[in-house]
C-alpha cells in the first residue's frame, strides 16, 4: 500500500505542472497580442486595414474572456490568431 502513495502522488504532481503550462503560455500569448494590437492601431490600422485590425480586435477579445472562465487552450490559440492578424495588418502597413 505505501508503493502507491508516492506514485499517485507523482502522478498528482505531474498533472498539475502541466495544466499550468497553458496558463502561462495563454498569458504570453495574450501579453504579445495586445502589444502587437496596439502598435497596429498606434499605426493607424484601424483605418489602413480594417479587416486585419477587427479580426485582431475580436480574436483578443475572445482569448481574454476564454482565459478569465480558464479554458487556457482555447485562449491560447485565439490569442496566436490575434497575433497573426496584427502581424497581417502591420505587414499590410509597411508595404504602403
Amino acid at each position: 500500500m505505501r508503493k502507491r502513495i508516492p506514485i499517485f502522488m507523482i502522478l498528482l504532481v505531474f498533472l498539475f505542472s502541466f495544466s499550468g503550462c497553458y496558463y502561462f503560455s495563454a498569458r504570453n500569448e495574450i501579453k504579445t497580442a495586445e502589444k502587437l494590437l496596439s502598435d497596429l492601431k498606434g499605426s493607424g490600422g484601424a483605418s489602413k486595414t480594417p479587416y486585419e485590425y477587427c479580426s485582431a480586435e475580436s480574436f483578443l477579445y475572445g482569448a481574454k474572456l476564454e482565459f478569465e472562465h480558464n479554458d487556457f487552450k482555447v485562449a491560447k490559440e485565439l490569442a496566436s490568431r490575434s497575433r497573426a492578424a496584427s502581424e497581417a495588418g502591420l505587414t499590410e502597413l509597411k508595404k504602403r
